[in-house]
């Protein structure tokens, strides 16, 4: 059975996108939000195994949902995807508990590993 994704981002290119770069892999994206207030509102109903989170968004930015998802669901794992690579957004990412960060563009060798380190 297929590792379910939870793809959050405002531009549904990039799900677009993250759906063919995991063709014929073990992960597939069961559901995708175009905002952190979407994400938080269906990530119960959905249950998805990883959340990709971009970071500029409409409303909530990713980061502040990310931490909002995790103090809720302790044992979501969350992966940030973003063009943003300042490395105070970095830290911060990582201080509120997400699994790793991918730059955009993303290639599917990256995304892969990273999907898969964060099932580890």
């Amino acid at each position: 059975m297929k590792k379910q994704l939870m793809v959050v981002d405002d531009s549904q290119m990039m799900e677009m996108q993250i759906s063919r770069l995991l063709e014929d892999s073990d992960f597939e994206v069961a559901a995708y939000c175009e905002n952190g207030e979407e994400a938080l509102a269906r990530y119960e109903e959905v249950q998805p195994d990883i959340v990709t989170m971009d970071i500029i968004m409409p409303g909530i930015d990713g980061l502040e949902a990310a931490q909002l998802l995790l103090e809720k669901h302790p044992e979501a794992k969350v992966l940030m995807l973003s063009s943003l690579a300042y490395d105070d957004t970095i830290n911060e990412a990582a201080s509120i508990g997400t699994m790793s960060f991918l730059y955009k563009p993303i290639n599917r060798e990256k995304l892969i590993d990273a999907l898969e380190q964060a099932l580890v």
